[in-house]
């Protein structure tokens, strides 16, 4: 059996990396001395041409720098202002530049340069996410026979998004070098395949595989999970170092954790508890909103403007029912620890996980890990989570219909017990069936 190496834009650092891939793909880097390949974080006009080795760990880690100029037009433009909107349907924000895609190739071909003399006969390769599209093509040039597979953690864009591309056609190429093409959902499956043959010119063979000469390539879905028994051991010992006052036994919890990005809707979500509201003043005073967004790709317009919308619409919110004692809506825009996150899902009595498009979102099987199964809380969930074709027992919602949402909210909180423990037990058995081990097991296996 030959190494895994992994390649993600960043790494686990530190002594003992925590996180849902290194708890994943911890223990096949481990068993068979894999590696681990990313961008160090750090900026250098003039980057090194080899890999370098960071701290000792429980596997190997190698790390190579970016420019400022690299920075800018690979990482912040290609992939963040070309990339991530074209993969969450929103074309309309597309930052289209010559120099972006250049860089993009550009260092994807030096990775591909520092990783190919490195590489034995039976070393299995897994490239993660849009940031690396062309490394096994690169690789390919090079002579690479490996096994490559690649996992895209966010949704695939249609056929018709993926034409706003000037290169989507080159895309489609990209994808075809690898052996293996995990998604997280059987619609990006359908989006994907479709893309590269309407766009991209492949043929649609059985059994998942497409054909794009010279190269036949396998695309499914490998929805991504997490550990969770042991998040719901976490959950369980965090709820007791919560700060008092945070539960009350007269008020309800809802939570909401997204990143601050124009994909999370937490505007819609806003708008929605407002609408519920004003619908519901038998209910003020009686329930809340925590909403915890850290800042992400600050300076760039889209976010700020997500951001100012986001911050008015709490203030508007909160000025027009806040109490001297009872605030709507409490918005945390920076980071809180997992630990804490743990313990907040264990004490809400509904999740908000209603984004616009997203992957997968975890933030949804968290929750439902962490509740007590006595009295479990209700997710609401948006239908254009990749979470939803498996967490058919959610409250599933359009997120741009806003008076479904402040329905549901009001549906949760009236739900009767043995309803909610109905739900969470189905819920449940999907999240301890389907785990993080068994995702990377199947994608290793598959791969392999």
């Amino acid at each position: 059996m030959g190494r895994l190496i992994c390649l993600s834009n960043r790494i686990p650092l530190g002594p003992n990396p925590t996180g849902g891939l290194v708890v994943a793909l911890g223990d096949a880097l481990t068993e068979r001395g894999g590696i681990w390949i990313g961008t160090s974080g750090e900026l250098v006009e003039s980057p090194e041409p080899a890999l370098r080795e960071i701290e000792d760990g429980p596997f190997r880690r190698l790390v190579f720098d970016l420019s400022p100029e690299e920075q800018a037009n690979y990482y912040h433009g290609f992939s963040n202002s070309v990339l991530w909107p074209l993969l969450h349907g929103r074309t309309d924000l597309l930052d289209i530049h010559g120099e972006f895609l250049t860089s993009y190739k550009d260092v994807n071909r030096r990775l591909a340069r520092m990783l190919a003399p490195m590489l034995e006969p039976e070393d299995r390769i897994w490239v993660h996410d849009f940031h690396m599209l062309p490394l096994a093509y690169k690789l390919r040039t090079l002579g690479a026979q490996n096994r490559i597979g690649f996992f895209l953690h966010t949704p695939f864009p249609t056929p018709l998004a993926l034409q706003a591309l000037p290169n989507g056609a080159e895309i489609s190429q990209w994808l075809a070098h690898y052996d293996l093409v995990g998604l997280q959902a059987v619609r990006d499956v359908r989006n994907c395949i479709a893309a590269m043959v309407e766009v991209g010119g492949a043929t649609e063979l059985a059994g998942g595989f497409v054909h794009l000469a010279p190269r036949q390539t396998r695309i499914a879905a490998f929805p991504i999970a997490i550990d969770a028994t042991d998040f719901a051991r976490l959950a369980a010992e965090e709820i007791e170092k919560l700060p008092a006052g945070i539960r009350k036994p007269d008020r309800r919890l809802m939570i909401g954790v997204d990143r601050l990005d124009y994909t999370k809707g937490v505007p819609q979500r806003f708008r929605a508890f407002g609408e519920f509201l004003a619908r519901h003043e038998d209910w003020h005073r009686h329930v809340s909103l925590i909403q915890i967004s850290p800042p992400t790709r600050e300076g760039v317009a889209a976010y700020d403007d997500i951001r100012a919308e986001t911050e008015h619409l709490s203030g508007q919110i909160n000025g027009a029912y806040a109490e001297i004692t009872w605030a709507p809506i409490r918005f945390i825009n920076r980071p809180v620890p997992r630990e804490t996150l743990a313990g907040l899902y264990r004490a809400a009595d509904i999740a908000l996980v209603t984004p616009l498009m997203d992957g997968m979102n975890l933030v949804a099987k968290e929750f439902v890990a962490a509740q007590d199964p006595e009295d479990p809380g209700v997710l609401i969930l948006s239908q254009f989570a990749g979470a939803a074709e498996q967490l058919e027992e959610a409250l599933i919602v359009n997120p741009h219909d806003i008076e479904q949402m402040a329905t549901a909210m009001m549906t949760a909180l009236a739900m009767p017990l043995p309803e909610r423990k109905q739900r969470h037990a189905a819920l449940m058995q999907v999240l301890t069936r389907h785990d993080v081990h068994w995702w990377s097991r199947g994608f290793l296996t598959a791969l392999g």
